[in-house]
């Protein structure tokens, strides 16, 4: 069984599984992602510095946490230049609706694999 097929599993062994946990399952992150996820969504825009504040995380695991979900399509980064010289990196959540739709894509896609398993089952 591969770890997609693992992480459903798990899923469907919770009977109402919150918003958080299932974004970890389908998407395969940790708990400490998901949740920095959804500080973003409440602090759009937040630096890493911000972010390890408000998460209480040390920032290279908050940089960890990040790398994780741009990887997988859920943050972006972007470049704003400070008035002193220098710069500092702003990240974004993708928008709550295109983060449900990449989930539902994911859940129906994995679904179609169990239908095929099913139907391949017998003589």
């Amino acid at each position: 069984m591969g770890e997609p097929d693992r992480r459903m599993e798990e899923l469907m062994l919770v009977e109402e599984p919150a918003f958080q946990r299932v974004m970890e399952c389908v998407f395969g992150v940790r708990e400490h992602e998901s949740r920095t996820y959804v500080v973003l969504i409440e602090m759009p825009g937040s630096t890493v510095g911000e972010l390890a504040a408000d998460l209480d995380r040390d920032r290279s695991n908050v940089n960890r946490s990040l790398s994780t979900l741009a990887e997988k399509g859920l943050i972006e980064r972007e470049r704003r230049l400070l008035d002193g010289g220098g710069y500092v990196y702003q990240y974004y959540p993708i928008p709550v609706s295109e983060a449900k739709e990449l989930m539902h894509e994911a859940v129906d896609e994995w679904a179609e694999q169990v239908h095929e398993r099913i139907e391949e089952f017998g003589p």
